[in-house]
């Protein structure tokens, strides 16, 4: 089964052994696919625990749990950033390489705000001049947007997300969500999403009944 984040690589070989513990991520990019992947298969406690030591204080699995339910995540897009690409080239050594990205693929679609996407969500915006990468070796960004159903309708988050090493481990610390947040109509016709090359009726369009 090809993996919940839309790499290439099946779900074994890709987000399931960081939320199983096995292995842990290697990059920024790594960690936020194996949080969105952890978000489509209900593992809130790996959502919890990849958050920085500071974020955790006030979290609970329960509260994760609620802020997601009645989401149905089904796809991801990860966008290349100047600033992921800017990451100090020694980060490898606390845990190997550094923030990559893949290739945008275009959407044609009108989008309506939505302020409930972040609750369900649990993304933390804040003021977009505070978002930055900070220049140390154990900071990076990754912008993506993540697909979900609710209620049968489309919707998107797009969210540039700060991450951070701890204890020689990545960690989501927080991210400021963009303006085209919310409910959106996208042509059943169209490439899905996912990246699968389906046509999105004959693809994840199926997953919102």
């Amino acid at each position: 089964m090809r993996c919940y984040c839309c790499s290439s690589k099946s779900f074994d070989e890709c987000c399931e052994p960081f939320i199983k513990g096995d292995k842990h991520p290697s990059s920024a990019e790594q960690l936020m696919r194996s949080r969105f992947s952890a978000y489509a298969t209900a593992h809130y406690q790996y959502i919890l625990e990849t958050y920085t030591k500071e974020k955790q204080q006030g979290l609970s699995v329960e509260d994760l749990a609620q802020s997601a339910q009645g989401a149905t995540w089904f796809a991801l897009k990860v966008h290349p950033t100047l600033a992921a690409s800017s990451v100090d080239n020694s980060v490898d050594s606390l845990v190997g390489n550094s923030v990559s990205s893949t290739e945008e693929s275009s959407i044609d679609s009108s989008v309506h705000a939505d302020a409930k996407v972040e609750a369900q969500t649990n993304a933390e915006a804040i003021s977009k001049p505070s978002l930055k990468l900070i220049s140390k070796p154990n900071n990076a960004i990754v912008e993506f947007t993540a697909y979900y159903f609710e209620n049968k309708s489309m919707y998107q988050l797009h969210e540039t997300s700060n991450f951070s090493v701890e204890d020689g481990k990545w960690r989501y610390h927080d991210g400021v969500l963009h303006d085209d947040c919310g409910k959106i109509k996208y042509g059943r016709n169209l490439p899905c999403v996912c990246g699968s090359n389906k046509k999105f009726k004959q693809c994840c369009a199926t997953k919102s009944r």
